[in-house]
């Protein structure tokens, strides 16, 4: 059984990361395939992460285009070896439900913690039971005020300069 709560009780180094992009198109398995749907950051974000960030799962907060809310969210860093990508891919699954898709919005992400290591399945709903406890040990971890206080930092809740 895993630990309900990741990381220490404040954000250590190198965290916090913040990320920002425009949703960008994946694979389509998120929604479909997993039940649970993910806003890809462009290939350029995840290059850049890659400088301060080993692949892993991630927990942190994300805003979205000009809405000033801030949801909590998960992110997946890496190869997502049960399908062999060719390529390292930021797919954050934000913790909210969305009444629509929100590709070409801008996305900000503030990454505070390491939740686990990426790994393989044998199965798709082995894969989607760790999916379902990473969003549930994210919840719980961002409820410590250390991590509670960043849903209103200026980098999350900024909205972009011009609208598309």
């Amino acid at each position: 059984m895993r630990a309900p709560i990741a990381g220490p009780e404040t954000p250590q180094t190198p965290y916090p990361v913040h990320l920002r992009g425009v949703v960008s198109k994946g694979f389509g398995r998120g929604s479909k395939e997993l039940g649970i749907p993910t806003a890809n950051l462009p290939d350029e974000v995840a290059e850049h992460a890659g400088k301060t960030l080993e692949t892993g799962i991630y927990f942190g907060w994300a805003g979205v285009g000009r809405d000033q809310a801030v949801y909590p969210m998960v992110m997946s860093f890496g190869w997502n070896p049960f399908y062999k990508n060719e390529k390292r891919s930021a797919e954050v699954h934000i913790i909210h439900t969305f009444p629509a898709d929100f590709y070409g919005e801008e996305l900000r992400v503030t990454v505070l913690g390491y939740i686990r290591p990426e790994l393989n399945y044998t199965t798709l709903e082995a894969l989607i039971e760790d999916i379902n406890t990473d969003i549930r040990v994210a919840i719980k971890s961002l409820e410590r005020p250390a991590y509670a206080a960043y849903k209103t930092h200026a980098f999350i809740t900024s909205t972009p300069a011009t609208s598309a």
